[in-house]
């Protein structure tokens, strides 16, 4: 059979076109002239065989005339095909086949970039530079980690320091792997769902520009406050009797102040009390912010003994209600 392309592509016989694409691109990356300059003679050739080997395998007719017939029959001039005459002896029949090898950066191209067909190098004093299609960069898909911030640090704002690892070549195109702090001033009144943006800062691999990474941001629950919008909501459980007498709420923001709020009126079921410029900041103008809700959550005595019945009913009988 001569040249045993599966061999090349490191597959099996059975190999899909998946498994074929899959293959080419991990060998094309290692082999590429670029990425060996020590080596580059070594290497070329290395390319050459291994895109010979995805451009033959990958093609459905050469495919099935090399699986026949192997490499010199598929690179005859004209390829004819044997067939048996009744009498066991080989008749042959023009199958009207010559072999066009494609070029190894077309195909390179086709997978990474490339500009008028051709791939543009991706190493230069081994440094990696991306891999341009006509139409643009071939850039890896972004990807997305959770930023979790108290609702503390949204409300003041906060710099956060994140500890990032990714993969980059070194100077000899080997991947390797690095760790680097990642700075977030996180401004105040940011929502849940905010995206921080750090452009190429994700793994780094030959031909393809590196993914942006994003945080997005999350809002851990806290004991006192829910957020809705620019708005703080506060449950605040209280008696009957503070229902009916009054009371006074102490409350401590999330910037650390304490806020006293006296309430004089009845209470009734279902009230909110509403405390205008004490919710969130609002992030496009930090100056101003949203509201403070405190809603009312009555608790009522489990039971009464038949004297604080009849006094209740003494205070409460001549009351208009």
């Amino acid at each position: 059979m001569g040249v045993d392309y599966y061999n090349i592509l490191k597959v099996s016989r059975g190999a899909t076109e998946e498994d074929l694409k899959k293959s080419y691109k991990r060998l094309a990356m290692k082999w590429h002239p670029d990425k060996n300059p020590v080596n580059k003679k070594d290497a070329e050739a290395k390319f050459k065989q291994i895109s010979e080997a995805y451009d033959v395998l990958s093609d459905l007719q050469k495919r099935q005339i090399y699986d026949l017939y192997g490499e010199e029959g598929l690179k005859a001039t004209e390829f004819t095909t044997p067939s048996f005459n009744g009498g066991g002896s080989y008749v042959n029949s023009n199958y009207g086949f010559r072999y066009n090898p494609r070029d190894a950066e077309d195909i390179f191209a086709e997978f990474f970039g490339g500009s008028s067909g051709k791939s543009r190098s991706f190493y230069k004093n081994g440094v990696r530079g991306d891999v341009v299609k006509d139409s643009g960069s071939v850039k890896a898909a972004a990807v997305e980690c959770k930023l979790v911030c108290s609702l503390e640090e949204l409300y003041k704002g906060a710099r956060k320091k994140m500890k990032i690892s990714r993969v980059v070549p070194d100077e000899f195109g080997k991947p390797k792997s690095v760790e680097e702090i990642l700075k977030i001033d996180i401004k105040p009144g940011w929502k849940k769902g905010t995206k921080i943006t750090f452009p190429e800062k994700g793994n780094q691999e030959p031909g393809v520009t590196p993914a942006d990474l994003i945080f997005v941001v999350d809002e851990k629950p806290h004991p006192v406050f829910k957020r809705n919008g620019n708005d703080l909501v506060v449950n605040q459980t209280i008696s009957l009797l503070e229902a009916l007498t009054g009371l006074t709420i102490n409350l401590t923001t999330l910037d650390g102040r304490n806020l006293t709020i006296p309430v004089t009126d009845i209470i009734k079921p279902g009230r909110e009390m509403v405390i205008p410029n004490e919710g969130m900041p609002i992030s496009k103008d930090p100056s101003k912010k949203g509201k403070l809700l405190i809603k009312f959550d009555m608790r009522f005595p489990s039971r009464l003994t038949g004297e604080q019945k009849s006094d209740l009913k003494r205070v409460l009988g001549g009351i208009d209600l």
